[in-house]
């Protein structure tokens, strides 16, 4: 039987609330960020949106999942490991990074869409200039 965890973390973020779904599901980790608006949501509010638009969310891709055992380590052991984990990963959640790529992934795409979008504008004026030398050139 496999065990499914879902979780609404809900913030101020200036000048919105925000809340982060989080989905756990089979060693997968998935997240989607809603803007809740400027005003504060009460409880009322955030239970009637995920009634009606938890199955509208776009979660991010699949990213794995480690779990970390539950053993106890020696103090210094843990502080000389947190100050490694800083230094390589930077700062943050893991909703946190798993939200910047998932930004990331988005900018790539509107930047490919924005290149082909040029490219087509680029060939449809020199179209404009060609036809444009051929009617000048007609009646001579």
């Amino acid at each position: 039987m496999s065990e499914i965890f879902c979780r609404l973390t809900v913030f101020f973020d200036n000048p919105f609330w925000v809340g982060v779904f989080e989905k756990k599901s089979k060693n997968r980790y998935k997240i989607c960020k809603v803007n809740f608006g400027g005003s504060e949501p009460k409880d009322y509010d955030i239970y009637d949106f995920i009634l009606k638009n938890y199955s509208k969310l776009k979660f991010t891709s699949s990213l794995e999942d480690f779990d970390i055992e539950k053993k106890r380590i020696n103090p210094k052991r843990m502080q000389r490991e947190i100050n490694k984990e800083l230094q390589s990963k930077g700062i943050g959640t893991k909703a946190q990074q798993a939200l910047k790529s998932k930004q990331e992934e988005q900018k790539l795409k509107r930047k490919s869409q924005s290149k082909k979008r040029c490219e087509e504008e680029k060939i449809r004026q020199f179209q404009l200039k060609q036809d444009k030398r051929k009617r000048k050139h007609r009646g001579h």
